[in-house]
């Protein structure tokens, strides 16, 4: 008899179970060693922030629901520190760092936020406001460094937010939170319109997760870090389950690139074998909010797909697709033409339908999901049951088990 093992894995906030053959390779990541405690915290917090405090504003910067810092639990720890130091209440505004997108609801704010944001300003950022905003110059690709106006304002400013592997920026977090978080959105768009290689009329083949060096969407966000005002960073790093494991304090581009390696340590995957099959979970809730968000966990496992072969992913998407701008291109006929749509006039989702196209040629991907059978399939995807997922699995030759895609990378 086959030996057979069961696994659970994450769909929205539950849980599916699936019973898969003895032979597959269960891939994860390196648990990061839990370290989180409030003494811990509160020591970085003082080492990082000058000895006296400024009596201007205090701005704080956090990610919005999609990428959550376990920020219940310690911005209390950073307010407390704040105050210890001198900082008076009315000093303190958060700001939220939607780059583009969309507002999340005051019931959505609560539960990321915790009872700390009904005590304290936090301003949902707009990035189609154009008083709100400030130019601090170009980079030598041309992006307007175009920032909100009260950042520089600040006379302490501080981001919070988990490191995460970006699918064409590299890495997510850090500098990110600043730019593009509380960028323009035409400055944004600027700065992503450097995924797409004009000359080959594809995708850059440099902007990958993981990649800095020669990455050029990453190198002009460091471009941009280096026109910003000073900023103090707490970064998070996480564990399989999305909560922190760990804070690492920096105030350099420096500490951002040693904590980003270390991140990649523990989220690169041990293995750099392709499969048959790949069978996947984006990660549950908020990770497979909707299809934007879950297009980054597809993007890591398909990397562990053969040509030809399947991706099998549970991504709930409750919230449907997540973009307005994302659907349309799959309608122009081929991804050449969406391709040249795109390099015309460069719009929200675009460059992840391309990427998204780009996977869909290359390999089969089937969602158990909420998502209709008709958005399914003008992406060019397949909808399928748990069921159904769990019967090919049983039946593939060579399989892969990953539980939570947002997190790992080949």
């Amino acid at each position: 008899m086959t030996d057979i093992r069961t696994l659970d894995l994450r769909y929205g906030r539950d849980r599916l179970q699936f019973t898969v053959p003895g032979h597959a390779d269960i891939l994860d990541i390196r648990e990061p060693r839990a370290t989180v405690s409030r003494a811990s915290f509160l020591d970085g917090v003082y080492r990082l922030l000058p000895s006296s405090l400024p009596p201007g504003p205090i701005a704080i910067v956090v990610a919005d629901k999609t990428r959550l810092c376990d920020y219940p639990l310690v911005l209390p720890w950073l307010i407390e520190a704040l105050l210890a130091r001198g900082a008076q209440h009315e000093q303190i505004c958060f700001y939220i760092a939607y780059g583009t997108h969309s507002r999340q609801s005051e019931e959505e704010s609560l539960a990321a936020y915790g009872p700390l944001y009904r005590d304290f300003p936090f301003i949902h950022h707009q990035c189609t406001e154009p008083d709100r905003f400030i130019d601090l110059g170009r980079t030598s690709r041309g992006t307007p460094a175009r920032i909100r106006k009260e950042l520089p304002d600040a006379e302490l400013l501080i981001t919070v937010g988990a490191i995460s592997h970006h699918y064409f920026a590299g890495f997510g977090g850090g500098r990110k939170l600043l730019f593009p978080g509380l960028g323009e959105r035409e400055a944004i768009y600027h700065n992503h319109r450097l995924f797409l290689d004009p000359q080959r009329r594809a995708l850059t083949q440099d902007c990958q997760p993981g990649q800095i060096a020669g990455n050029p969407v990453a190198e002009d966000l460091a471009e941009i870090e280096r026109m910003l005002p000073p900023y103090h960073a707490i970064h998070g790093l996480l564990d399989s389950h999305g909560r922190v494991a760990a804070f690492r304090f920096g105030n350099s581009p420096a500490d951002f690139l040693a904590v980003c390696n270390e991140h990649d340590a523990l989220y690169r995957a041990a293995t750099n074998k392709q499969y048959e099959l790949v069978l996947a979970s984006a990660g549950g809730y908020p990770k497979d909010i909707n299809m934007i968000q879950t297009h980054k966990a597809i993007d890591n496992a398909a990397a562990f797909v053969r040509d030809g072969g399947t991706l099998i992913l549970l991504a709930e998407c409750a919230d449907g697709l997540g973009s307005s701008t994302f659907l349309p291109y799959f309608d122009l006929g081929s991804r050449r033409a969406a391709f040249d749509r795109l390099a015309a006039k460069y719009s929200g989702n675009g460059g992840t339908a391309l990427a998204m196209m780009a996977k869909t040629e290359r390999i089969r991907i089937c969602l158990v999901t909420a998502l209709a059978d008709s958005l399914c399939r003008r992406i060019g995807i397949g909808r399928i049951s748990g069921h159904q997922a769990a019967e090919q699995a049983a039946q593939a030759g060579e399989l892969a088990v990953i539980a939570n895609a947002s997190m790992l990378i080949r």
